[in-house]
């Protein structure tokens, strides 16, 4: 294993390596490929959910079961592996915060949610009360050297590409960490792992939304909180009652499926959500067409970039051309499925340079 993949000065005997394992295959890998170097590697799993409700439950990750491979891992590869109790941490601010976006008529990422807090705020301050050198993720993201400091870049593999989802990551935090498995596909990293004999070579990927397993988050937020059962009315964009809904949790800006309103002569899709009111308004796909974005919370890592840049507003959305006016992002063509609470990554090239939180958009 080259030195350079995890970018730390010589000797590298003398180096300190904390991974951040999940239990699954590619923070397996990670720790292997770190440990072939000769540093000192240190395994660490944050427990995020109780061990008992969560064994043996797929795609989940951080659970009881996720733990018992991370650390049969880690005693296969000889190294230590910590295991440290976040599950109060992760639940208030990932978990609670998720239920509360859905309430507010917004369309949550808690996947950033989570590395802005247990993930990286949390591990960041473990890995330097161990003394290392770097914390390394399997994230499939690249840390590029450019001419002023470390640089945060697309993975090489785009059906891998996590960068949507790290766009809060800060300048302080990049100099710390290391992503090794941003410039390999992911069937190369199973590979490794099978040529290692690592018994989680062929476990599946944890889904997305690590704690709603089953896919339901409309019933995990209703479980929740209770009063996302209210149900209210579906109206155009004229204010005219079509029809009626069942909790506008079930409901996401650009959603067709599931209004269940007959005699339609076009398809009509979520415009907006009003949770005031508890009204869902619908409409033509016309009325999805967003000219611009109000950002907050703005991050970012792109130093004096000034030049062109695209943004990407979903996750498996592709990047389009836009520019930065203050905390107002404005489309150079009308952009679909904009929604509030959904995050804008900017771009330039396959760098990140950072983004911010959709607050709210303009119309085309």
């Amino acid at each position: 294993m080259d030195l350079g993949e995890f970018q730390l000065d010589a000797p590298v005997s003398a180096r300190r390596i904390v991974v951040a394992m999940s239990g699954g295959v590619d923070s397996s890998v990670v720790a292997a490929l770190a440990h072939a170097t000769g540093a000192e590697t240190i395994g660490v799993t944050l427990q995020l959910y109780d061990h008992g409700a969560a064994v043996g439950r797929a795609g989940s990750c951080c659970a009881g079961r996720d733990i018992r491979d991370a650390r049969a891992v880690c005693d296969k590869l000889g190294i230590a592996h910590y295991v440290f109790d976040h599950e109060s941490s992760f639940r208030e601010t990932v978990i609670d915060d998720f239920a509360d976006a859905y309430l507010a008529g917004r369309t949550p990422i808690p996947c950033v949610k989570c590395n802005m807090g247990p993930k990286f705020t949390d591990l960041f301050a473990l890995a330097r009360d161990l003394g290392a050198d770097c914390l390394a993720t399997g994230h499939y993201i690249r840390r590029v050297m450019g001419p002023a400091g470390a640089e945060l870049h697309r993975a090489i593999d785009p059906a891998r590409d996590q960068s949507y989802f790290l766009f809060a990551t800060t300048q302080g935090q990049l100099d710390f960490l290391r992503f090794p498995l941003g410039a390999m596909p992911k069937a190369r990293v199973r590979e490794i792992a099978t040529e290692l004999g690592l018994g989680v070579a062929g476990k599946p990927d944890s889904q997305d939304i690590c704690f709603v397993p089953d896919g339901d988050y409309a019933g995990l937020v209703r479980k929740l909180r209770p009063e996302a059962r209210d149900g209210g009315e579906i109206v155009d964009l004229q204010g005219q009652v079509l029809g009626r809904h069942g909790g506008l949790v079930g409901y996401t800006v650009g959603q067709r499926r599931g209004l269940e309103i007959g005699g339609l002569a076009e398809p009509l899709y979520v415009v907006r959500l009003e949770p005031a009111t508890k009204r869902l308004v619908v409409g033509p796909r016309s009325a999805l067409a967003v000219g611009a974005a109000r950002l907050s919370d703005i991050n970012w890592i792109g130093g004096d970039h000034v030049g062109p840049l695209t943004a990407k507003v979903r996750s498996m959305a592709k990047p389009v051309p836009a520019r930065l006016e203050g905390e107002r992002l404005v489309f150079d063509a009308p952009e679909f499925g904009v929604a509030p609470g959904q995050a804008a990554v900017l771009y330039a090239g396959d760098r990140v340079l950072g983004g911010g939180w959709i607050e709210e958009t303009e119309a085309a």
